[in-house]
């Protein structure tokens, strides 16, 4: 993620970036701050070139079905029904 800082003074760094994901990351996530986007940019893509080798397939799959649960929690609510007293968020992948 890149994105403008917001509520910092003149002299501190524009922009944000962040590498990471949860749930399913391998890693502590990765941070920094710059004064342009390319800058964000640079900074978050080598960020990323080291991050990415250590993630799996079971560590994206653990993020995608959180997603999933979610979307599904949320459609339910919005139609006004209560979860299933037995459901449950997937669990978290093991790291590594």
């Amino acid at each position: 993620m890149i994105s403008d800082r917001s509520g910092v003074g003149s002299a501190v760094e524009k922009r944000e970036w962040l590498v990471g994901f949860y749930p399913g990351g391998t890693a502590k996530h990765q941070y920094g701050a710059a004064d342009s986007f390319e800058a964000a940019r640079a900074a978050f893509e080598m960020a990323w070139n080291i991050y990415f080798p250590t993630c799996n397939e079971s560590n994206f799959q653990a993020w995608r079905d959180q997603c999933d649960w979610t979307e599904e929690k949320y459609r339910r609510f919005d139609r006004g029904e209560r979860m299933p007293h037995d459901w449950r968020p997937p669990q978290r992948a093991a790291i590594g």
